[in-house]
């Protein structure tokens, strides 16, 4: 195994890596080990006025350039970013712990979503409006909206802020990132790479530091006028009353808790194969990780078997170790977490059909765990586990079905899988998410939208969609003198 040494990271501020100016730092820790591998600059007030600063110098300087300068600019990152992914992957897998496959996917996959809204970036147009009066012009403009204030988190450090730089960018719009603090390498090496690629000075910037801290000094200061919010439902909630009481425009992309139905017609090996890659990635730390898996009751018993089959057969452990499908929980929060979800299971009446309990003393693991004959009173089917474990459920018609996915307030992903037509048309219309799956894993694409509805959020991170929070639009009319 190659090993690479972690970095101590700094805030990035005007094109410069510095210290915060208290010196204060934060440690890392490698989630498969529990040790400390580096540590992050800690910002306070005056290291984010000068952030706040550059953004707005930045912001001037990137909105007067061209389109065409701006998508330039974007694509040399992306291609930096694409030379340096064995690296970024090694930086994110020691930090987060996914299997080094995983974070190099997560690197490549953001080279091309930076590729794609450098390209979309140049198809904003505005319109000419015919106007009542033939002597005047009307015209529809669209301009970016200003320095945007984002906020990712930990689960995917890299593919989180290239959903937000990349529409920001593209739009004209400076970019100011709280980054996360358990996984701070990889964003700095992201945008290392927009700074190398020729980026003026303020048009990106990175923070770390205290989470609330931060969030409400950058939504309620004057100079940012967007903010992006990838997270949980009830921090999501609490920044966008925050962005409401000062009319900052906002993306909210939120928790989920996904339904998976598998039809009666269903192909089962096939359903086994996708949602269990969907659910174990990442060790199911994905907002639009399935969880809910409700299953024909004359299926359910042989998909309960094959799924846990499945299940074991993956390979925990360190996610730089060859061979890892499986790596730690980002931190023993989780773990904790895990525990108290398979107890209450447990408690209830559920069968725990593999898994079910942590894994060694060092590091943050915890077996894949696949739970059978679940109510829906249990905690498994109420809220997000955020973890590698999976409840079943078994349902008699397909109404049934997607009356209980439509149950809870998550309204993100879904995902299902049947060979009727039939089936899909009235799952496509009923069940109530932002994207829908049908018989294969999750596919989400820079050109797909990708957001939630209900308590999962609104906005989209995703498709020509995206662009539009991050623009105003303006009418402006001239009659000829």
């Amino acid at each position: 195994m190659v090993l690479q040494t972690y970095p101590s990271t700094q805030l990035l501020i005007a094109n410069e890596w510095v210290d915060a100016a208290s010196g204060k730092r934060l440690d890392v820790r490698n989630p498969a080990t529990g040790e400390v591998i580096g540590t992050v600059a800690h910002a306070d007030v005056i290291d984010l006025d000068r952030a706040l600063a550059a953004a707005q110098a930045g912001f001037e300087a990137w909105r007067d350039s061209s389109v065409y300068d701006r998508a330039a600019v974007m694509r040399r990152a992306a291609a930096l970013l694409r030379e340096r992914a064995d690296g970024i992957a090694r930086l994110l897998t020691q930090e987060q712990g996914k299997p080094l496959a995983e974070a190099r996917a997560e690197v490549n996959a953001g080279a091309e979503i930076i590729e794609w809204f450098a390209d979309e970036g140049r198809r904003v147009y505005g319109r000419i409006v015919p106007g009542r009066n033939l002597a005047a012009q009307q015209l529809v403009i669209k301009e970016p909206v200003g320095p945007v204030a984002a906020f990712t988190p930990w689960n995917f450090p890299v593919n989180q802020i290239v959903r937000k730089i990349g529409a920001a960018l593209a739009t004209g719009c400076s970019f100011l990132c709280k980054a996360p603090e358990e996984t701070p390498a990889s964003p700095a090496a992201l945008l290392r790479c927009f700074v190398d690629a020729g980026a003026p000075a303020g048009v990106v910037g990175l923070v770390f530091g205290d989470p609330a801290q931060i969030s409400e000094y950058l939504i309620s200061h004057p100079v940012i006028r967007k903010v992006t919010f990838t997270g949980s439902t009830p921090v999501g909630k609490q920044l966008a009353a925050l962005a409401g009481r000062h009319m900052k425009r906002v993306t909210m992309e939120l928790g989920g808790h996904a339904p998976v139905i598998v039809a009666e017609d269903a192909d089962v090996q096939l359903a086994v194969k996708a949602a269990g890659a969907a659910k174990f990635r990442n060790a199911g730390q994905v907002c639009i990780s399935p969880t809910r898996f409700l299953v024909h009751s004359s299926l359910v018993q042989e998909f309960s078997r094959t799924f846990a089959q499945y299940a074991q057969a993956l390979k925990l452990g360190d996610g730089l170790a060859e061979g890892t499908t499986l790596g730690p929980l980002a931190n023993p929060r989780r773990v904790a977490a895990m525990s108290r979800i398979v107890e209450d299971a447990r408690r209830r009446g559920a069968e725990v059909l593999t898994g079910g309990s942590q894994i060694g003393e060092a590091g943050n693991f915890f077996a894949p765990t696949i739970i059978g004959n679940l109510t829906t009173e249990a905690d498994l089917f109420n809220d997000e586990p955020f973890g590698p474990i999976a409840g079943i459920r078994a349902f008699d018609r397909l109404d049934e079905a997607i009356t209980e996915a439509n149950r809870l307030p998550y309204g993100l992903a879904a995902y299902a899988f049947t060979r009727s037509f039939k089936n899909v048309q009235q799952l496509s219309r009923q069940v109530e998410a932002g994207m829908l799956w049908v018989n294969q894993a999750a596919t989400p694409s820079a050109e797909l939208p990708f957001g939630g509805i209900k308590d999962s959020g609104y906005g989209t991170e995703g498709g020509p969609e995206a662009l539009e929070a991050y623009l105003n639009t303006k009418a402006v009319s001239v009659v000829g003198i």
